[in-house]
C-alpha cells in the first residue's frame, strides 16, 4: 500500500474503516460457520497503512472469530487498483499477521464477482501470497445466485451493497463481462469512488 502521504491520524483510520463497514462478521454458511463480510470496494487503501489495518483487524475482527470455524465472504465487485487495491505486498503483510489457529479455522473464502484479471491474478501469485493452504480454500462465485447456494441468504443479502445486485443483474445480460471480453463502462450503478466515501464521511462524523 504504497500511498502518497497519509492525512489520517491512525485512530482516524480506525474510525474510517468502521464507518464504511469494510469488513463485517454477520450470518452463516449453510455448514454453521460465522461468516466475515468484506466489501472490497469500500475499502480506502490509499487513507489506510498496514500497520492500522492490521491492528484493525487483530482487534475488531480475529478477536471476534478465535476457537471457531468461519467462512469469508469476499466481494470484489468494482475493485479497482488505483483506488481501494491494497497491492500484493499489503495483502501478504496481511496474512503473515494472521495468527496461526485464526488460519487453520477459516473454511472457505467465497469470492464474488471475480472476474478474469483476479482469476488471474490469483493463478499466477496466489500460491506464493497465501502459502498453508489459504489459496485453495478459494471458491470463485460469479453470480450472487451461486454465493445462496453456500450462504444462508436471509442472514446476509442485507448486507450485500446495492451496486453488487445491480452489477450481477448486469452480468446476466452481458456475461461475456466475466472474461474480460467487455467492459461495464462504469456505469450508473458504480459505487462511489474512496475520496467521495471520505467526503461523506467527514472528519466530523469520522470522530
Amino acid at each position: 500500500m504504497t500511498s502518497p502521504p497519509l492525512t489520517l491520524s491512525p485512530s482516524e483510520q480506525e474510525r474510517l474503516i468502521d464507518k464504511l463497514q469494510v469488513f463485517k462478521i454477520q450470518g452463516r454458511d449453510k455448514r454453521g460457520c460465522k461468516l466475515l463480510r468484506i466489501i472490497g470496494k469500500l475499502f480506502p487503501a490509499r487513507l489506510v497503512s498496514t500497520e492500522v489495518l492490521n491492528k484493525y483487524l487483530e482487534e475488531k475482527i480475529f478477536a471476534n472469530l478465535r476457537d471457531t470455524p468461519f467462512s469469508v465472504v469476499y466481494v470484489h465487485t468494482g475493485v479497482e487498483r488505483t483506488e481501494n487495491f491494497p497491492g500484493i505486498s499489503t495483502l501478504r503483510s496481511i496474512y503473515e499477521a494472521i495468527p496461526i489457529n485464526f488460519r487453520d479455522h477459516l473454511e472457505t473464502v467465497y469470492f464474488v464477482h471475480p472476474g478474469i484479471q483476479s482469476r488471474l491474478f490469483l493463478a499466477t501469485f496466489g500460491r506464493f501470497i497465501f502459502t498453508g493452504g489459504l489459496y485453495w480454500k478459494l471458491k470463485y462465485v460469479n453470480r450472487l445466485e451461486f454465493l445462496w447456494y453456500h450462504v444462508r441468504r436471509n442472514e446476509i443479502e442485507f448486507e450485500i451493497p446495492e451496486f453488487v445486485y445491480d452489477h450481477d443483474e448486469e452480468l446476466e445480460y452481458r456475461p461475456m463481462m466475466d472474461y474480460g471480453l467487455e467492459s461495464d463502462y462504469r456505469r450508473v450503478y458504480t459505487a462511489p469512488s474512496t475520496d467521495s466515501l471520505v467526503s461523506m464521511y467527514s472528519m466530523r462524523s469520522i470522530a
